[in-house]
């Protein structure tokens, strides 16, 4: 996020989800942030989340959100680095 009060803690985000030849990322809407890449097995089932936090740092606002779902399950096999 690159300026304050778009969102605030406590309220109920809609993201949407985008898809890479690889991964999915996700966009709070309306494009208020976006999302590091996840792999598939790391999808969102959701997609409304309550936002947890923002934090600021030299590079921007990130925002955390939680939704209501199981935390993935990692996989093995060398797929994460």
């Amino acid at each position: 996020m690159e300026r304050e009060n778009l969102v605030n803690v406590g309220d109920e985000v809609k993201v949407t989800e985008g898809v890479l030849p690889s991964s999915y990322y996700y966009t709070i809407e309306p494009a208020v942030a976006m999302s590091a890449n996840y792999f598939y097995y790391e999808r969102l089932k959701s997609r409304t989340g309550i936002v947890k936090s923002i934090n600021q740092t030299p590079r921007g606002f990130f925002v955390t959100c939680e939704f209501d779902e199981d935390e993935p399950a990692r996989r093995s096999g060398g797929d994460e680095s």
